[in-house]
């Protein structure tokens, strides 16, 4: 009867753990095709506020109220705890001449589509620099006992890139090597935008 139970038991972890993961295969394939516009305007946003000051913001809490707004310069990181309502955040983007309403309204979009982390990643291709706008995001998904949360991250590249068969990311078009961020393979949404699922969000 012990065994019975434990096979049994086994049966049905493995149907929630194939049913979930089958959930966030389709919540990836379709999330940005239904939020594209919201999602390109963030990434073309945040691209051009980064050109004059780089920074990242991360939300901290799951009701989207707190914000972790990094600063980068040249020598320092300066990381910052806020509210994204209250009058310290507009204080600290004037102290250090970022667009008030431009910031402001791009963590209200990132909010908006439940976007907890946005960042720029530099890589190399062709021993030529280049970035990417990297997203990350907590789905609403089934999740298993004892199993780590998932997120849901998407990447912009400037350029288009190159897949194998199955839509894993390739470092080059000629070096038929997959490319991996944060140890994560990545998979193809169009030419420019792709993503994977992982336990780490940043």
């Amino acid at each position: 009867m012990p065994n019975k139970s434990a096979k049994l038991g086994l049966i049905v972890y493995c149907s929630v753990l194939l049913w979930s993961c089958t959930s966030m295969k389709k919540f990836s394939s379709n999330y940005f095709y239904e939020n594209e516009q919201t999602l390109t305007t963030i990434e073309q946003s945040y691209k051009k506020l980064y050109q004059d000051n780089q920074f990242s913001v991360a939300f901290t809490d799951r009701t989207f109220n707190n914000i972790s707004f990094e600063i980068i310069t040249d020598s320092i990181k300066l990381i910052y705890e806020f509210e994204v309502t209250e009058t310290r955040l507009q204080d600290t983007l004037v102290k250090y001449k970022f667009p008030v309403k431009e910031v402001t309204g791009l963590i209200m979009q990132m909010r908006a589509v439940k976007c907890i982390w946005i960042n720029n990643l530099d890589y190399y291709s062709n021993q030529q620099k280049r970035s990417l706008v990297y997203m990350s995001f907590r789905p609403v998904t089934f999740r298993l006992p004892f199993n780590n949360e998932k997120y849901y991250t998407l990447t912009f590249y400037a350029q288009p890139q190159y897949f194998d068969s199955e839509g894993r990311l390739f470092a080059t078009r000629q070096l038929r090597k997959h490319r991996k961020i944060n140890d994560e393979i990545f998979r193809r949404i169009n030419d420019r935008v792709c993503y994977t699922v992982s336990e780490r969000f940043r």
